[in-house]
């Protein structure tokens, strides 16, 4: 089946139509009234000046006697007697010097003794006389025998004061004269209609510019398309979105840039002003059109931000802020390093062990069992592996045990000794291996760095474990020092700004530099603890000294027992 077009005129030039139909209508009916309004009032101001006119004549004393002595005598005198009486003279001299169109007298019986036209004196007059013959005046709009006019009938009384109405005298002016009248007060009118006119049309031109302006060009229907459109993607998309128009507001918040950021929706707020990080700002400046992608930390999260710069054809519509959040791949990272640091160290560790075997299947050999006891006893002292860590003993934990020997094992790689300090106490067991993760290895890391970087001739990290467990989880206080040069110039919370890093290499995007100390002391705050900075240090050591309070993560001998520990036992037993 062919498929019928339909070509639909588009909404702005359907408004553009109808605007200009309501001004040329509005205009229209203005001019309209307005000229019916001067039509009435040249009409009123012809009906009273033909009143003044007809009882002017009415009130001539010669008016009065003529008519008086015609209405005694018995008939009406012929049209030619009529036609050269000083009625008729008068009449006419009036109606020439005012313009009028008649002037018209007659008796007390209707009957024409002046009239235009010689031919019809003598004759009742066309319209009805009755009124003015009845003592009153009165003012009218008709058409008699000259035409449509507009005029006055008065009725002439007896001279010498008498009462009696003698006749009456009608005086009209010409509707084509009121017409003429109406066409010179009427070229203002028109003037002004089309001055209204010609600026209803170009302030409909103007607002239907506006209008594509405001709208990008889109028709209404396509405008309930995207706004449903950007609901639906905005809303439905982990990312967070925020969209900041060419005036600086904030047009788009979704859900999850609130989300990611753990602040309320700021749509509507300045961008200079608005409750966002600092780095977000700095993307949508001008020199940083074609920056990379940052990463920053935010509301405990590590969120990946880039921002791109929006035009539709050659408009600036602002920009477009995206985050993303890596706070799980940046703690999977972490958790891998661990066991790829505690997988180095145990491979490292094989041979001695193996070593460790064979010498003890010497001592059975060759009967040498005090030996072979003593031995083991030591090995029972030592562990059975030997970390490069000093006072690991005093590490009851097999966690920590193991994450510090390989931490060890990669410090002792760059020529910095790992050790455990003498107010060592952990009493209960690793409950969160992660967030403990996350921020020892930070602490130690950069502890290490710092070292390696300093000019003493002794290289050394030392750290110090303290638990505080309760019956509801207990607190990890964690002290690393190193014998690194310290802060130098820089204040304690300097080092605690994202972006911050002791690295001799450039911060890469994604590389997850300059985030540790930041991410740390977020994740501790999280949980209600903190990181700071104890010691600043100096030049030439020791070094800055960091404390970190994570409370939460710590199980009492007694719940790990029945928890970790059981299971333990029970894979053993099985």
């Amino acid at each position: 089946m062919p498929r019928k077009s339909r070509v639909s005129m588009r909404f702005s030039t359907q408004t553009l139509l109808l605007q200009l139909g309501v001004v040329l209508l509005v205009v229209l009916l203005s001019a309209t009234v307005h000229a019916w309004l001067v039509y009435e009032r040249i009409g009123t101001e012809a009906e009273n000046q033909a009143l003044t006119l007809a009882r002017t004549v009415a009130a001539d004393p010669d008016i009065r006697s003529g008519v008086h002595a015609i209405s005694k005598e018995e008939g009406t005198p012929p049209p030619d007697v009529l036609a050269s009486g000083t009625l008729q003279a008068a009449a006419e001299a009036v109606r020439l010097r005012t313009g009028a169109l008649f002037v018209v007298i007659t008796d007390e019986t209707g009957l024409r003794l002046a009239h235009p036209e010689t031919a019809r004196l003598g004759e009742r007059v066309s319209t009805d006389p009755s009124v003015a013959l009845g003592g009153q005046e009165i003012t009218t709009r008709n058409t008699g025998t000259l035409g449509p006019s507009a005029g006055a009938k008065v009725p002439v009384y007896a001279p010498e004061g008498s009462d009696s109405i003698v006749g009456e005298v009608s005086v009209g002016y010409s509707v084509e004269s009121l017409s003429k009248s109406l066409v010179r007060d009427i070229v203002p009118i028109a003037l002004t209609a089309g001055g209204a006119l010609l600026a209803g049309v170009l302030a409909s031109f103007l607002l239907r510019r506006r209008l594509q302006r405001l709208t990008l060009g889109l028709e209404p229907e396509e405008i309930s398309t995207l706004v449903h459109d950007q609901v639906a993607v905005l809303q439905g998309v982990d990312d967070g979105v925020i969209g900041i128009s060419a005036d600086g507001r904030i047009s788009v918040f979704n859900a999850a840039a609130a989300r990611l950021l753990d602040i309320p929706d700021a749509t509507g707020q300045d961008w200079a002003s608005a409750a966002v990080p600092e780095q977000l700002k700095h993307l949508t400046q001008p020199a940083a059109r074609d920056a990379e992608a940052v990463e920053i930390v935010a509301g405990g999260r590590v969120l990946v931000a880039s921002a791109r710069k929006a035009w539709h054809r050659q408009e600036d519509l602002g920009w477009v802020v995206m985050l993303r959040d890596r706070t799980e791949l940046q703690q999977l990272t972490r958790q891998l390093d661990a066991v790829g640091t505690m997988s180095t160290a145990l491979r490292a560790q094989r041979h001695e062990f193996a070593n460790q075997l064979h010498t003890i299947a010497g001592f059975m050999s060759i009967d040498q069992h005090d030996a072979a006891k003593e031995y083991l006893a030591r090995i029972s002292a030592t562990g059975p592996l030997k970390f490069p860590v000093e006072q690991a003993e005093l590490l009851q934990d097999t966690y920590l045990q193991a994450f510090i020997g390989a931490k060890g094992v990669e410090a002792s790689e760059r020529g910095v000794a790992l050790r455990i300090g003498p107010e060592t106490l952990v009493r209960g067991h690793v409950a969160d291996p992660q967030d403990v993760t996350t921020v020892l290895g930070n602490l130690i890391d950069n502890a290490v760095s710092a070292a390696v970087a300093g000019f003493s001739a002794e290289r050394w990290v030392e750290v110090e474990l303290l638990d505080d467990v309760t019956q509801n989880g207990g607190t990890l206080h964690i002290v690393v020092g190193d014998s690194g040069d310290g802060l130098g110039s820089l204040e304690p919370e300097e080092v605690f700004a994202e972006g911050f890093t002791t690295s001799d290499q450039p911060v890469r995007s994604g590389a997850g530099q300059g985030l540790g100390l930041a991410l740390v002391r977020q994740l501790a705050r999280r949980r209600g603890g903190d990181v700071r900075v104890l010691e600043s240090g100096r030049h030439g050591g020791p070094g800055a000294v960091f404390m970190a309070t994570i409370p939460g993560v710590m199980d009492s001998v007694e719940h790990a027992g029945t928890g970790a520990d059981s299971t333990l036992r029970e894979d053993s037993n099985g």
